[in-house]
């Protein structure tokens, strides 16, 4: 996929989400600009010599929607934690992975989305913007105004799609999720997946979305609709060595069917 910068790109969102606009061309390449929003008020790097961490400092428009979402995903999966703020979003998350099977996870956050998001809201949104260009880029541009907080730092691509160039790409700089959690099953079991089938069935919006796991970047192209899990990449990547959601590896985190912790996938969990 061919992916680049226009010249520019304006949100009708912009007034809304009171958030800033950050456009820094690449060096020795002509002048560009990009939908760019900040999810914190203030955003520090600290760079090593082998990596480079984000801090990020919710400001209320992020805590309300992190808390709305960490409350969903354990009122789905009816396993409570006691953290706050993004620590407690992932930890719903770590545990949810711990105690339920992938096709188990995903259906829990499937289900903590539909919680989180009125199926009112979405069936009108759904009518109102029936597949096209138009609500290709429309979602790309709404993701990145209101979903920074969730992903971190992102802006608006171009891609080709169906021999057209359209502004359908989200590319996701560092996946905040990704950068948290450090597990590769934590990624496509409990987010890639469900939010493909999610926005799918809910807005009858293709989505694949393609993490790359060495730089922890990601791509949500809209409009187009993701390979099988037994063809997708993303599940032949074995986790990192330092994963954050499983103290030992003795099995594959990304492994589409894999049971938690040794237990039968078959089993159902109340």
């Amino acid at each position: 996929m061919d992916a680049k910068f226009v010249l520019h790109t304006s949100s009708p969102f912009s007034s809304l989400a009171h958030r800033s606009y950050t456009c820094k061309p690449p060096v020795r390449s002509p002048p560009t600009l990009a939908v760019l929003t900040s999810p914190t008020e203030t955003i520090t790097q600290e760079a090593t010599k082998t990596t480079t961490s984000v801090i990020y400092n919710d400001n209320w428009f992020d805590k309300i929607a992190i808390n709305h979402l960490s409350q969903s995903v354990q009122a789905a999966s009816g396993l409570r934690n006691s953290k706050s703020g993004y620590e407690s979003l992932v930890e719903a998350a770590k545990t949810a992975s711990h105690n339920f099977n992938p096709i188990q996870q995903r259906d829990i956050v499937i289900q903590a989305l539909q919680i989180a998001f009125p199926r009112p809201i979405l069936s009108l949104i759904k009518t109102v913007l029936p597949q096209s260009k138009l609500a290709r880029e429309y979602f790309a541009v709404f993701t990145t105004v209101f979903f920074a907080w969730l992903v971190g730092p992102c802006e608006v691509r171009e891609s080709e799609l169906n021999g057209r160039r359209e502004m359908n790409v989200v590319h996701i700089k560092k996946c905040r999720f990704l950068e948290e959690s450090n597990c590769v099953g934590l990624c496509t079991n409990l987010c890639k997946m469900p939010s493909q089938i999610f926005v799918k069935d809910s807005l009858g919006m293709p989505l694949n979305m393609v993490p790359n796991f060495e730089d922890m970047s990601c791509e949500m192209i809209f409009g187009q609709d993701p390979p099988a899990s037994s063809d997708d990449p993303a599940f032949k990547q074995p986790c990192y060595k330092l994963c954050k959601a499983n103290v030992k590896h003795n099995i594959r985190c990304s492994d589409p069917v894999r049971a938690p912790f040794g237990k039968d996938p078959s089993l159902s969990h109340s």
